[in-house]
């Protein structure tokens, strides 16, 4: 992609997505996203109500007076995002494709994260792990992640939710909150590798799909290319049993999802292309209180 171009598209998404974090999303974010503890912040005279059991007992006998610790909410979070980056995203039948509206959310989220001044870090995947940007804050660093989102090439094609997921757990060692951006159209079993991250990490499973990933329309006898395999197969759309068997493939897919993230303990929400994203993750924002 030429830089003008390139610089184009960031601008257009930086725009779009500040305001939507800067206006909407500032306070629910913040509400739902809290701090991982809390840190002593001060130690003054006990008052009637105080819980006993913040009493400090050296400061006490020094002063011969009950003095309680004060504690405060540590606020700053590390929040991952885990990006899909394989063939499959390249796909939409509405108005934007899979990877734009990953692109969008993920912008979204960042300076969402950055206006709470929290860290926001990266995991590019597909088959494998293709990239990692380490948690930091900052416009500057938003702005690298969001020219990395629009212009990023990957050299795998399929999709390893389990890769990504290992990664994670092994390269951030703080408590974070990770979503995982992804069409969830994976061959691998990830159940075990998602029970360990949902343990050490909160995990937030965000489902971009588009409507023709589960039902083909009739338009009669076609030529279809996996993205990912890039295996090219001729389909006859106008055959009820051709079209029930696509259909029943993904939602066996979905099923399989969604029993992983279940089990793992994962909240997950599911985004079609031509749905309202903003409505979707405010009412996942508000289920978090």
């Amino acid at each position: 992609m030429e830089t003008n171009e390139l610089l184009k598209k960031v601008r257009k998404i930086e725009i779009k997505t500040r305001r939507l974090s800067k206006n909407i999303f500032a306070g629910e974010y913040h509400t739902a996203f809290k701090g991982r503890g809390m840190t002593f912040a001060e130690v003054r005279e006990y008052q009637y109500g105080d819980d006993v059991r913040s009493i400090d007992w050296n400061v006490t006998a020094r002063f011969m007076r009950p003095y309680v610790k004060i504690y405060e909410e540590e606020r700053e979070l590390t929040v991952m995002l885990l990006v899909d980056v394989s063939k499959s995203n390249t796909f939409g039948s509405v108005q934007n494709l899979k990877s734009e509206i990953v692109n969008e959310i993920a912008a979204t989220l960042a300076f969402s994260a950055i206006q709470n001044n929290d860290k926001i870090g990266v995991i590019f995947f597909s088959d494998r792990i293709e990239e990692f940007i380490p948690p930091k804050k900052g416009r500057k660093h938003i702005l690298f992640i969001i020219r990395k989102l629009i212009d990023f090439k990957p050299v795998g094609q399929g999709t390893d939710i389990e890769v990504a997921l290992k990664f994670l757990t092994n390269v951030i060692k703080k408590r974070c909150t990770a979503f995982i951006l992804s069409d969830f159209i994976a061959a691998n079993n990830y159940q075990e590798a998602a029970i360990v991250a949902n343990r050490k990490h909160e995990l937030v499973k965000l489902r971009i799909y588009d409507r023709r990933d589960e039902e083909m329309p009739n338009v009669g006898l076609i030529k279809l290319k996996d993205a990912e395999t890039e295996q090219r197969i001729w389909i006859d759309t106008a055959n009820k049993r051709v079209r029930m068997q696509y259909k029943n493939f993904w939602n066996e897919k979905s099923l399989i999802s969604q029993t992983i993230m279940t089990k793992a303990g994962v909240k997950s929400l599911d985004i079609e292309t031509g749905q309202d994203y903003v409505r979707l993750l405010l009412s996942l924002f508000r289920s978090k209180k």
